[in-house]
Formats: structure tokens, sequence, C-alpha cells
């Protein structure tokens, strides 16, 4: 029991991250219905901008995270008015394109300003905090507090502020919602400050998590991302924050030796999540939390 205590906390940590990121993606297909492929580099950016706030400039790290959530948000809404809004009804073909030829250049540049050696924000990693059940890193800890104070926060803006819940009607109608009064180019400028912001988080939190990270590091969970996108139901903020938990938790609990033949090795985690992935679209095509669409 000790070691299934251990691997949900693993889990918990893992899909805190993955949740975080998969909400502001959700919210940007929702919304402004793009798949931006690019959410991936945005994590990176964030955690290139947090390292060096943390090392360039000498800031605390949480000051350096927030400063990675708002270069990343900041970027994000420039990337809006300076190619997405300009390809606004243009086809989903388009913008698709657009999407990964961003991806590439902004990872590329990281590679040009910051080289491929990997970087470590100043934490000890070797130091383990014995909480009695569980043994948490630094990186895991820092992740678990972070996240259970960041979700609820998303979660109660998402649902009580007016322009959370403007930017849910806009996802649930465009039209009705322009029509209503709402501003649909504000609402999206909010829309992608908010989504750059959660992935500059997340890209801070994964790099803690990790203990070191290079320019690739976004596109690794990119998959991961947008598999708890589908999971949540393509669009709602909430199944995405709950797909990105529920992901972590099985990735993680599949490798208890308690499982028949010792558990999944950790190497097919990816694997996993794309079986389970497969087998929920089977069975309920919209996602968890999506609504099935007449066509």
């Amino acid at each position: 029991m000790d070691e299934l205590a251990q691997l949900v906390a693993n889990g918990i940590a893992t899909g805190s991250i993955i949740a975080l990121g998969a909400v502001g993606a959700s919210l940007v297909f929702g919304v402004l219905r793009i798949g931006n492929f690019a959410h991936g580099d945005y994590v990176t950016l964030g955690a290139y901008v947090g390292i060096t706030a943390s090392l360039a400039i000498g800031l605390m790290l949480p000051l350096a995270g927030l400063v990675a959530i708002v270069g990343t948000a900041l970027f994000a809404v420039a990337m809006e008015f300076l190619l997405f809004r300009r390809l606004r009804g243009k086809g989903s073909a388009s913008v698709f394109i657009v999407t990964i030829g961003l991806a590439l250049a902004l990872r590329h540049v990281l590679y040009l300003l910051a080289g491929s050696k990997t970087y470590q924000y100043p934490i000890d990693q070797t130091v383990v905090f014995d909480l009695g059940l569980v043994r948490l890193s630094p990186g895991q800890l820092v992740v678990i507090v972070v996240a259970a104070i960041t979700i609820p926060l998303v979660s109660a803006f998402l649902s009580r502020s007016r322009t959370g819940k403007s930017m849910r009607a806009v996802s649930d109608n465009a039209d009705l919602a322009a029509v209503s009064g709402i501003e649909i180019d504000r609402i999206a400028v909010y829309t992608w400050a908010l989504a750059g912001g959660l992935a500059g988080l997340s890209g801070v939190l994964l790099a803690i998590l990790q203990g070191s990270f290079d320019p690739e590091m976004g596109w690794s969970i990119l998959f991961l991302i947008f598999t708890a996108v589908i999971l949540g139901g393509i669009g709602s903020p909430y199944g995405a924050l709950v797909g990105g938990l529920t992901l972590g938790l099985v990735m993680d609990l599949a490798t208890w030796s308690a499982l028949p033949g010792g558990g999944l090795d950790t190497r097919f985690r990816p694997i996993l999540a794309f079986a389970f992935l497969i087998g929920l679209l089977l069975v309920r095509p919209q996602g968890v939390f999506g609504r099935a669409r007449l066509r």
C-alpha cells in the first residue's frame, strides 16, 4: 500500500501539469476553434523565461515563475495579433499549418538563443520530504502545492467571473454570444492570455519536476496535453482539468507492481495514454464532458 500511495502522489504531480496545460489548449480550441500545436512550445518558452529570470536577473523562484506566466501570456497575445487574428476565417487547414510552423520556429529560436544544453532551476533535487506514506522530491512538492492553489482558482475564474462566463458563452455559441453583446475579439485576447499564462506555469513546474530541461521539453508533453483535452471533451476546460489529472493517475498507477505481470514498464506510459484515449473514444467519442453533436 505504501507503493500505491506513492504512485498516487506521483500521478497527481504529473497529472496536475498536464491539466494546467490542457485547460489552456482546450479554451483556445473551444473559444477560437484553433488547435494550437505550438502549445507545447509555449510550455517550453515559459520554462526558459523563468530560468532567465531566476539565473540572469536573480529573482527568487516564486517571482521567476510569475515572470514566466506573464512573459508567456504576452507572447501568446502577440501571436494573436500578428498571426491568428489575420487568419480568422481562412480555414482550419491554414491555421493548422501556421501553428506547426510556429512550433518549429519557436523551438529553433530557443535552440539559437540558449543552445542544446540542459538547464536546471536552483533547487536541490537530492532532498526528499518524508510525509509518512509518501516521499516527495522538492519538485513534486512544489508542483502539488502550486497545482492545489491554481486549479481551484482557474475553476472559480471560469465559473464565477464575468470574463470566464463570457469565454464559456463564446465556446458554446459564438454567434449567439456576439448578438448578446460579448466582444469576440476582446475575449480572444483574454483567452490567449490565460492559455499562455497557464502554459508558462506548466513549463516552470515541468522543468522543476524533471530536474532539467531543453528546447524539446514541450514537444514531449504536447501529446499528453491534447490527450487530456480530448478525454475531457474538446472545448471543455473543466473536462481538460479532470482529463489531465485522470491521465496522470492512470499512467502512474499502471506501473504498480501488484498488478498482473508486475505492472507496466515506465517506458510504455505514453503508449498506455494512447490506448486509454482510444478505448474511451470508442465508448464516448465526444469525451467525458463533451456533448454529442448531431451531424
